[in-house]
């Protein structure tokens, strides 16, 4: 990471999703290697939550943390990959404004040191949803870690150069 020591860390405000027919609070273990992280790295923790694997259930969500000013920034884990149940890139479709590419080619290319060619079932990607960002990662402990790890930690450190999501935040509604 490279972090110019001479700017300023501002903290953002991060929800947590997690979609799964089966992980309650009890047992979201991916969930709360997210949580630790991102309050960890200096960040609020602005919400949490559960969603089965239900594409309107999941937009609904993700519509309600969108339109709260309090969030600046939303990490899903599970949902992303190739089953029937598997809905997360399609709800995300529903919301989006655009989407960050890159961030599913990178999360892939992380992954690949550590699962090998399995992670040509992952279907973790990132958009922006109305100004905020929405970033969706594999449910498993191992790619929540390398998600925030590879990705996210620097990403969502102001202080990260030459550049940073937040950085950006001020005018993803430019027109």
């Amino acid at each position: 990471m490279a972090i110019d020591t001479a700017r300023t860390f501002k903290p953002i405000n991060i929800a947590l999703l997690t979609v799964s027919d089966t992980r309650g609070p009890e047992d979201d273990t991916s969930g709360d290697i997210l949580a630790e992280r991102v309050k960890g790295a200096g960040h609020h923790l602005a919400a949490r939550a559960i969603e089965k694997d239900d594409a309107g259930r999941i937009a609904s969500r993700l519509n309600n943390w969108i339109d709260d000013r309090n969030v600046d920034a939303v990490v899903i884990t599970g949902g992303t990959g190739l089953t029937g149940r598997d809905v997360t890139p399609e709800a995300l479709d529903r919301v989006k404004t655009r989407d960050i590419p890159g961030f599913g080619e990178l999360f892939r290319l992380i992954s690949f040191k550590t699962i090998g060619t399995s992670t040509i079932q992952s279907r973790a990607c990132a958009v922006v949803a109305r100004g905020t960002y929405i970033f969706a990662l594999p449910g498993s402990n191992g790619a929540v870690k390398d998600g925030w790890d590879g990705i996210l930690a620097e990403q969502l450190d102001s202080r990260n150069r030459p550049c940073n999501f937040v950085e950006l935040m001020p005018r993803l509604l430019e027109k």
